[in-house]
């Protein structure tokens, strides 16, 4: 019973940070035209370069490891790339197309049944997987939020939205507690499956979105992100 209250208060925490993040975005007022522009590339950037770490160092190196390095994971992560590509071609027939927050998601739920799984199997890593989940809903939050009002959706119901998708972290979090601990094999084709829809979606759509004419500051923020991703590994070895 402790173990499945710890694994909700950390999923619970980390989806927190989807709503904290886009309450900053809609606090965020910057009267110059070009450095609010400037700002929000870079946020972008930022968030693209943690999905693009948490993918690199996080989801697809211990999906490797959950499925023995089996060559079947090639062709996990080729379907969810292209699983991804005709849901998002879907959405975008149907015009409820959202990449940021389609990346959002698609990051948020794999790793929080990863974290629930990691912790039924007793390893140290929980809290510093939690944490990297939280660091990378921040960004990922912000410019859900922005994409989203930027269609005329309200900034109210788009909180509400942020708010409502929280509980799918303990949600998540406690199927893999309770059901995925010995499941390595299922554990590693859903990570690897979110991995492939995860870079589906930031050289489609994410990336496309940073470059500003004349600044070129921007792109450093997917750098810093990867970097953040990367700190986590580092931090691990201690």
């Amino acid at each position: 019973m402790h173990g499945i209250l710890n694994i909700i208060l950390l999923t619970a925490a980390a989806g927190a940070c989807i709503p904290i993040g886009g309450l900053i975005a809609s606090q965020t007022r910057i009267q110059r035209h070009w450095l609010d522009e400037e700002f929000r590339h870079s946020i972008i950037a930022l968030g693209a370069g943690i999905l693009l770490g948490a993918v690199a160092i996080v989801l697809v190196p211990d999906a490797l490891e959950h499925m023995h390095h089996s060559p079947w994971a090639i062709g996990l992560l080729l379907s969810g790339g292209v699983i991804f590509y005709w849901l998002e071609k879907y959405l975008d027939l149907h015009r409820h197309s959202a990449p940021q927050l389609t990346g959002m998601l698609l990051d948020y739920v794999p790793e929080s049944l990863a974290l629930g799984g990691i912790a039924a199997s007793g390893a140290d890593s929980t809290l510093l997987l939690a944490v990297l989940i939280g660091l990378q809903n921040l960004p990922e939050g912000f410019n859900a939020f922005k994409e989203l009002t930027d269609t005329g959706k309200s900034p109210k119901k788009v909180l509400l939205l942020m708010f409502a998708l929280v509980p799918l972290g303990p949600l998540f979090g406690f199927a893999g507690y309770s059901t995925l601990g010995d499941q390595h094999g299922v554990l590693g084709g859903i990570m690897l499956l979110a991995s492939g829809g995860i870079l589906y979606l930031i050289f489609q759509d994410i990336a496309p979105q940073i470059p500003i004419r004349k600044h070129r500051r921007p792109a450093l923020g997917a750098v810093i992100g990867f970097a953040i991703a990367m700190l986590g590994t580092v931090l691990s070895q201690y």
